[in-house]
């Protein structure tokens, strides 16, 4: 072994535990792996930023604004609740949601197929009475084998194209993954659908679609005042129509908490912090007829426009490190932050002073019509059902209608998918399909900059030859291994190391060293290097590996534990199917 080898090694290795500790952001990683790599001298100085130049980061990043866009639109939310507005049997839902998300994970980027049907799973979940727990693994785990099915379903998919290009050959072409990726997408889907209850049904006590995310400790904040049928007596008497539902944590009287015993007189400017459901907070509202601390006055013609909203705040939110008061929500964005909860933590501030988190799931007030964008401002995801639909029919067919149009070029052969894309990504904001404040925010920034600083970090295990001795060495401990069984051994590596690394990530690393791996056992690569992106876009067996898994695991009051219940049977159907598919498909 030379010592570029070894040098890229110990980067790479490095790297790679970096990732797995999770104390720094893989963005950062990655770049600190670059920086490490021209020190060492393993990464050619000229080619340190010919990541950022590379088609891949291009197809991912036109890839989130379009999914962006189209999510926005609120079409598949439209039309599935025309589609099906009686479905209620659970098998029936399960179908529909996974199979809608499978399908639209091919041709939209999957976590923006997955943020278009969350609030539809919350819908059906009310209209079943049963935890969305049993929809949002099941639908995250479709969005995963729906983005196996074209180029552009997932990120490891365009990685593997490029990297065959790379290697000599030719890149695969749009719909060269479909045939093994539709046939695992429609395994998927079957046994997602009759094999969902492996999965525990999380917080379905009371039935309610609250307890799914333990909307049970709401904190409000409201005030006594003097027109209140209830100055002058007791907090018992105050608090008796929640009928236990909610309680009174606390009484600031003159800046000073006081405790909130049931004797306590009421008093006029009483300010009483209050937790419970939403429901009962309401009923001790209007009986002791408070006023809400937060619920200022707001402009609008009518007083039936105004409308209360749940929303959990996503990742990268606006509303994410600051305070109601810090924002000045209802001056700035005519909006009141009426209360919040945040799950397994019991709130004690003053709801305007309450750092709001990603995870927290906040009552946001509001005029009716502008709620749909302000959430989207706010880049919150709402959970409620509502009688407004987050976008138009008619505006929302001018997303999908680019989408149509770029993904014709590209299956035409008309143009590459990165200009297709580009130019798809501009559509969309000169037709004003995703406003231009939300169009940065979209591209996710942090997985562009770690997608170009890897790229010549993991060439530069291909330059150094280090990619040819792992594949060296898996071929020595493979020489009794029927065809079947290597390529088995590559897609269970890429699978086995994708939960602990981005599954990015794991192509630039796995993809170059499947390939020397098939050409040290005479083989052809194209099955190994699709085997590897199999592997990599199967994360099911924990919540860290894909941002899907991530997504609903606060909505769905999911455990680590859950997801091997139901990911470590489907990661072996998939092993046992894609396999011999891969073999017919794409002969070695």
């Amino acid at each position: 072994m030379t010592q570029p080898q070894i040098l890229a090694f110990s980067l790479v290795s490095i790297m790679m535990i970096a990732f797995i500790w999770g104390r720094y952001r893989y963005d950062l990683v990655a770049v600190a792996a670059l920086l490490g790599g021209l020190a060492l001298g393993i990464v050619p100085l000229d080619q340190a930023f010919s990541g950022f130049s590379n088609d891949i980061v291009i197809i991912v990043g036109s890839a989130l604004l379009v999914s962006a866009a189209v999510a926005r639109s609120g079409l598949m939310e439209a039309a599935v609740q025309r589609a099906v507005p009686n479905l209620k049997a659970v098998h029936g839902q399960v179908f529909v949601l996974v199979s809608i998300v499978t399908v639209l994970s091919a041709f939209v980027k999957n976590i923006g197929a997955l943020s278009i049907m969350i609030p539809i799973a919350f819908q059906f979940a009310r209209r079943s009475q049963v935890s969305p727990s049993v929809f949002l693994m099941p639908m995250a785990f479709g969005s995963l084998l729906g983005g196996l099915m074209t180029q552009i379903g997932t990120s490891p998919n365009v990685i593997v194209s490029e990297v065959r290009a790379q290697l000599g050959g030719e890149p695969f072409t749009m719909f060269d993954f479909t045939p093994v990726g539709a046939v695992l997408a429609l395994v998927g889907i079957l046994f997602l659908t009759f094999f969902y209850w492996l999965l525990p049904e999380r917080q379905r006590e009371g039935g309610g679609i609250e307890e799914a995310i333990d909307i049970k400790n709401y904190l409000s904040e409201a005030h006594v005042t003097e027109a209140s049928p209830l100055l002058g007596k007791t907090v018992a008497e105050l608090m008796s129509v929640a009928e236990g539902e909610a309680v009174l944590s606390s009484i600031l009287r003159a800046n000073a908490h006081r405790a909130p015993l049931p004797d306590a007189v009421l008093r006029d400017g009483d300010i009483l912090l209050m937790e419970g459901k939403a429901e009962a907070l309401d009923k001790v509202v209007a009986h002791g007829r408070l006023e809400l601390s937060n619920g200022r006055s707001l402009e609008s013609g009518n007083a039936s426009e105004i409308g209360t909203i749940e929303a959990v705040i996503m990742a990268n939110s606006l509303l994410d490190g600051l305070s109601a008061r810090a924002l000045a929500l209802s001056d700035t964005f005519q909006v009141n932050l009426l209360a919040v909860s945040r799950h397994g933590v019991r709130l004690k501030q003053r709801v305007g002073q309450i750092t709001l988190r990603t995870g927290d799931v906040v009552l946001i007030q509001g005029d009716r019509s502008k709620l749909p964008d302000t959430l989207r401002e706010f880049g919150c995801l709402p959970l409620a059902e509502r009688p407004i639909m987050l976008g138009s029919v008619r505006r929302g067919l001018i997303p999908v209608g680019i989408l149509a149009v770029a993904m014709g070029a590209v299956a035409a052969g008309l143009v590459p998918v990165a200009v297709s894309f580009f130019a798809a990504a501009a559509a969309m904001v000169l037709f004003k399909a995703i406003p231009l404040r939300e169009v940065y925010a979209s591209i996710d920034g942090p997985i562009l900059v770690m997608l170009a600083a890897l790229i010549p970090v993991s060439e530069s295990l291909r330059e150094t030859g280090a990619t040819d001795l792992i594949a060296d060495a898996l071929v020595s401990t493979s020489q009794i291994l029927p065809a079947y069984g290597a390529l088995a051994l590559i897609l269970l590596v890429a699978m086995a190391v994708t939960p602990f690394l981005n599954n990015a990530a794991t192509v630039l690393i796995m993809a170059p060293i499947a390939a020397s791996f098939a050409t040290g056992l005479g083989f052809r690569p194209e099955a190994f290097l699709m085997a590897v992106a199999i592997g990599a876009g199967c994360d099911f067996l924990t919540p860290i590996g894909h941002q899907c898994n991530t997504l609903v695991m606060g909505p769905g009051g999911y455990r680590f534990s859950d997801y091997p219940r139901l990911g470590l049977p489907l990661s072996i159907l998939v092993v046992l199917v894609s396999v011999p598919t891969l073999m017919i498909v794409w002969p070695l």
